[in-house]
């Protein structure tokens, strides 16, 4: 199955080469049509879903089918180049479960390659080895690349995943540039699909748009709860684990699922959070909940209401 898609996306390549050198422009419904039937087993057997990475969430495993698809395309993006911390941190959550589920399986373990457009690196900075290993992962199995051209780190991702070497490829691009549209998105899919190994679109600071992505997931930040002490209680003013705001943008799920994870790096793991109304700390809360006293109204800082009124400068 992975050949027969490989070989329908060489046709299809070809056939936009072909339209391209007769002046005529590859429409963008023919691409949404090819990915359609590159995704469909022309024997009518349903696609494999063994290849998956479930988060340990069951209503967000459900909504994904049983997980990421760990041979695809999966989008992760924000609205803001300021949340660009969140997507970052949920994706380096995946790779190192990823590389914890390997570990696990008794499997040598692989470097994750993480690639980077230059506008990105420039905006959103660069991974830091020491984060990397307060966040759970090993920085000696971490590659970062950052290719000058978009054109570039396009090329480097597709031969990095047809390469089947890393267990995850992560490509950052900023918002919405026009070299990376549909076409490109269908073609590194293939590519994933071809190889069985997942590639995760990093897209910071950018609008919803039609892509080739299994799922598209929105991540944004959300207040950590305070580091937990050994005998049950919150040690106040402190900072525990990261928490990330998850909204499921693009599924099979008629309904936007949006929901709170906590990642534990230790355990390599997410768990769910529930939404507090307050987020701030006992001791940062006022004593009585009540309702505030209305403000006197005899103040001499009361501000007068507008009128018919003309100013008239002082004179010296």
């Amino acid at each position: 199955m992975a050949q027969s898609a490989v070989a329908r996306e060489r046709i299809f390549a070809l056939r936009e080469t072909i339209a391209k050198l007769e002046g005529k422009p590859a429409p963008a419904l023919s691409a949404a049509e090819s990915q359609a039937l590159a995704e469909t087993d022309f024997e009518g057997e349903k696609p494999d879903n063994t290849l998956r990475l479930p988060l340990g969430i069951p209503v967000l495993d459900e909504a994904l089918e049983g997980g990421l698809p760990l041979d695809g395309l999966t989008e992760i993006r924000t609205r803001l180049l300021r949340d660009a911390g969140a997507s970052s941190g949920f994706v380096l959550a995946l790779s190192a479960m990823l590389q914890r589920q390997d570990e696990e399986d008794g499997k040598a373990p692989l470097p994750i390659l993480w690639i980077s457009d230059t506008v990105a690196t420039m905006e959103a900075g660069r991974p830091y080895a020491v984060g990397l290993s307060d966040f759970g992962l090993k920085p000696r199995l971490f590659l970062y690349a950052s290719p000058r051209k978009l054109e570039d780190a396009l090329w480097l991702a597709e031969a990095a995943v047809e390469s089947g070497v890393f267990p995850a490829t992560i490509l950052e691009v900023r918002g919405n540039p026009k070299p990376f549209g549909l076409t490109e998105s269908r073609r590194l899919n293939l590519r994933a699909k071809a190889s069985g190994r997942p590639l995760f679109l990093l897209r910071q600071a950018g609008e919803e748009e039609a892509s080739s992505a299994v799922f598209r997931l929105l991540a944004e930040p959300a207040p950590a709860k305070a580091r937990p002490l050994p005998d049950g209680s919150m040690l106040g003013g402190s900072i525990g684990n990261p928490v990330f705001r998850l909204t499921l943008e693009k599924s099979r799920n008629p309904a936007p699922l949006s929901l709170l994870l906590e990642w534990n790096p230790h355990d390599r793991r997410f768990f769910p959070v529930r939404q507090s109304a307050d987020t701030r700390f006992p001791g940062e809360r006022t004593a009585h909940s009540g309702a505030e006293l209305p403000a006197s109204a005899d103040r001499s800082d009361i501000k007068e209401k507008m009128g018919p009124r003309l100013a008239i400068a002082r004179s010296s």
